[in-house]
């Protein structure tokens, strides 16, 4: 019986050293020690069958240590969560609150659009996360001395475009560094330009920053309207209510013989997602 017991903890490879428990090796360097290249730990209490928490074979599940150290396995809901999803996010109107006016090339950005739930527009969250954000707004580009609203003058312009956070709701002060105290995106961006496009008149952390070309050449001819810009990206943020506004620039190499040029921003469908990837 004796040699049989020995047997077994030999093949095992078990053995215990100043507190030290080693699974596949006799020397083991921490309290507990599994060696083997393709060795792994089996917890029957976290698999699919005995954890409704478990999100099978097609998905990942995290592990997480609780407050006695015991490894428990994240819910569903608190490992990604939607926190914010519109299908006509800004509201559809050409007036003040939507219009970028045209500038000469390398100015920054200047906020358009007003949330279509108002104040109401907002998300929260109760921990620090990973935010992912993707977005898909219009916009329509007109020249403002034309009859037909067309542009003819052959001029290549780019129409940029980007998110960026308020705390609490679109009125209060923008968000400018990440969770980990680091400016977001490498900022900050100057999300508000004065009319003369010389001085800054606010900064915030941009995301998701897209653009597109635009020119025309026919003043009867060419589309004008329903144009997109599309983008995601992602930034680390802490607890706290937050609103996500638009920034835009529409700029141009010369502004020489361009005439008025404004592009309002929003008039069409305009989709956010807001999602919550939770670390900690």
């Amino acid at each position: 019986m004796k040699n049989r017991f020995y047997y077994i903890f030999s093949l095992i490879a078990c053995s215990v050293s100043f507190a030290q428990v080693g699974v596949n090796t006799n020397t083991p360097q921490q309290e507990l020690h599994v060696a083997g290249a393709a060795s792994n730990v089996k917890v029957e209490g976290l698999n699919t069958v005995n954890n409704v928490d478990n999100l099978g074979m097609i998905n990942t599940t995290e592990v997480y240590v609780d407050a006695d150290g015991d490894l428990t396995l994240g819910a569903s809901t608190r490992n990604v969560e939607i926190l914010f999803d519109s299908e006509n996010y800004l509201m559809d109107v050409e007036d003040p609150t939507s219009i970028i006016v045209q500038t000469g090339w390398g100015f920054g950005y200047n906020p358009a659009g007003i949330p279509m739930d108002g104040l109401a527009a907002t998300f929260t969250l109760t921990k620090p996360a990973i935010i992912e954000v993707n977005y898909t707004v219009s916009w329509n580009i007109y020249k403002t001395a034309s009859a037909s609203g067309r542009i003819a003058d052959e001029h290549a312009r780019v129409v940029q475009t980007g998110i960026y956070f308020r705390k609490g709701n679109y009125l209060g002060p923008t968000v400018i560094i990440d969770y980990e105290g680091n400016p977001i995106n490498a900022g900050p961006w100057c999300i508000d330009m004065d009319s003369g496009g010389i001085n800054c008149l606010e900064q915030a952390g941009l995301l998701g920053i897209n653009g597109q070309f635009y020119n025309n050449s026919n003043s009867r001819r060419g589309e004008y309207k329903n144009f997109h810009n599309t983008a995601s990206d992602y930034v680390k943020l802490p607890p706290g209510t937050y609103s996500a506004m638009f920034a835009c620039q529409l700029s141009v190499g010369s502004t020489v013989g361009t005439g008025a040029v404004k592009l309002y921003l929003g008039p069409g469908k305009d989709d956010l997602q807001i999602i919550a990837h939770y670390y900690d």
